[in-house]
């Protein structure tokens, strides 16, 4: 799978273009506040809908402009396609094959995973973060999970409203155990999701970074640990967690149990990361997390996502830098990187000025 071209219009400080490119690499040349980050942006958009630097689709329209749109077209191993997004200030439409779908469409049609230097917030930041990211990564590979997602959040705010109004009746009790069925389908996707993926970044962080350590990712729920349960145990469990906590809920007037309230965490060598580990150590981790991504997709999916890297000069020192390019240039995926000096690597180079592109 690989993209074609990219044509975008108001996005951001670019200048309004088309870019075609290489099915291997391609290298954003340029220095800082040229616009390199917001063409990578200007892809993960086109293809998730969202953004990697900010949540307010404003934020992206280009200055005193209101509309903004993106058109990509990309091969997989069936045909061409492409795929669009038109915004007027907060309204996205979505479009694939040139017709108008909805975002549960749209979701999934092409595969993309990011490398940003604010990446290392998911060590660092709050478990909000991790939830955020993980929940579209299982999402992109899995789109029951989305789904299942979708309708959990609609319940919690419904089970938010009973509890505000101190509505405890009938109708409570049935949204009641929607809640509970959809947490249990939940967590048991997250679970099998990380551990097959923890065994995937402990390879490939020995592989690329340190062979002489151990990563493991765990997933840290909010009713306590679920390991080798099946979903009946799992629910049983949940139910049992639940009548400790059901006074509780009913006095702060919100719920205290879901998805919502869980964690991930990464431990080096025993040690939580977040705590112990060097700013390298953090890099290299969400690196190796971000490439077993990759081969979470192709199993999932059996096709290889497009991967971007944005800043790498400045991210990594030229020891993981040369093992993370080795890395690509050994594999069948499509490699877009931005930075501030030239990688002097075999790639479709584009030179960027004031949003200015050409390549």
């Amino acid at each position: 799978m690989f993209i074609k071209n990219l044509s975008y219009f108001n996005f951001r400080n670019l200048i309004d273009g088309n870019l075609e490119f290489d099915k291997k690499f391609n290298l954003f040349l340029g220095k800082n506040g040229q616009g390199k980050t917001s063409v990578l942006e200007s892809i993960y958009f086109t293809i998730t809908g969202q953004s990697f630097r900010t949540k307010n689709i404003k934020d992206i329209i280009k200055y005193e402009k209101l509309k903004l749109a993106t058109y990509l077209e990309y091969e997989d191993k069936f045909s061409e396609k492409n795929i669009a997004i038109k915004t007027i200030s907060n309204k996205k439409e979505y479009f694939y094959n040139k017709k108008k779908v909805t975002y549960d469409e749209y979701l999934g049609r092409l595969n993309v995973i990011s490398f940003i230097p604010e990446d290392i917030n998911l060590i660092i930041g709050s478990p909000m973060n991790r939830r955020n990211f993980f929940d579209y990564e299982i999402s992109q590979g899995n789109t029951s999970y989305y789904i299942h997602l979708k309708n959990y959040n609609k319940i919690l705010k419904i089970r938010n409203t009973f509890f505000k109004n101190k509505d405890f009746s009938e109708i409570f009790e049935i949204y009641n155990q929607k809640f509970f069925e959809e947490i249990v389908e939940i967590v048991t996707m997250r679970y099998e999701y990380i551990k097959k993926i923890s065994i995937l970044l402990n390879l490939n962080y020995r592989k690329l970074f340190d062979n002489k350590s151990e990563l493991i990712l765990t997933y840290k729920n909010s009713f306590g640990d679920i390991t080798k349960l099946n979903k009946n145990q799992i629910m049983k469990k949940l139910l049992e967690y639940y009548k400790k906590i059901k006074d509780k809920e009913k006095k702060y007037g919100y719920s205290l149990i879901g998805p919502q309230k869980d964690d991930f965490l990464f431990l080096l060598n025993g040690k939580e990361a977040k705590s112990f580990s060097s700013q390298g150590e953090k890099k290299s981790i969400i690196f190796a997390l971000k490439i077993s991504e990759i081969d979470m997709l192709i199993k999932e999916k059996s096709e290889t996502p497009i991967f971007l890297i944005d800043d790498i000069s400045s991210y990594f020192d030229s020891i993981r830098k040369e093992s993370i390019i080795k890395y690509f240039e050994n594999r069948e995926i499509q490699l877009f990187l931005s930075s501030t000096d030239d990688l002097g690597i075999n790639s479709k180079k584009f030179k960027i000025f004031k949003g200015d592109v050409n390549g």
